[in-house]
């Protein structure tokens, strides 16, 4: 298990999968995700099966190190391997708090610091829709992400197009704090 201050990032069992399906299904949640239709089990453990098999994906459970209370879930996906780099996957389910300051903060500093200084990753990025203002704002004022672009009406929601920001941390960024 790798170990913040107040949380712990484990593996995800089997186990674990009804419980991240239902945090995804949360309809304000979902509108967040690129999957967007509601999941099912079977499409839970087939993601599962995908991932765990997948030598380019780490997915984990976020833990509260004090009761070991599953608090969301995070990873570091799409990891292509020449350029260093991997898509940032991250919520907090718990109490469907999405993001919050204590633990959202421990745990993805925690994932980023794996990512850099086990991985070896060069840059850690993530797509978010303009909409997910909570997202966007925690990373960029937190862990100091830069706008590396702009796709312009990328997502839908709510009857009408919204534009997706590609965002960026750099590991000489991160790493000289």
């Amino acid at each position: 298990m790798l170990k913040g201050k107040y949380t712990g990032l484990r593996a995800i069992e089997k186990e674990d999968l009804i419980l991240l399906r239902d945090w995804r299904n949360i309809p304000h949640f979902r509108k967040n995700f690129r999957e967007h239709k509601e999941l099912n089990l079977f499409n839970q453990e087939a993601w599962f099966n995908r991932t765990c098999s997948s030598p380019n994906d780490f997915m984990f459970v976020i833990v509260d190190l004090e009761t070991n209370k599953p608090l969301g879930a995070c990873g570091l996906l799409y990891t292509n391997w020449i350029i260093r780099s991997a898509d940032f996957s991250f919520y907090i389910g718990h109490d469907e708090l999405y993001m919050d300051d204590k633990y959202a903060s421990d745990a993805a500093s925690v994932l980023i610091d794996y990512g850099f200084k086990d991985l070896n990753l060069n840059k850690i990025w993530m797509e978010l829709y303009e909409y997910d203002e909570k997202k966007l704002n925690f990373f960029k004022n937190k862990f100091h992400f830069h706008v590396d672009g702009m796709l312009r009406q990328n997502a839908f929601s709510e009857g009408r197009y919204w534009d997706s920001y590609v965002i960026s941390l750099l590991a000489s960024e991160y790493l000289k704090k």
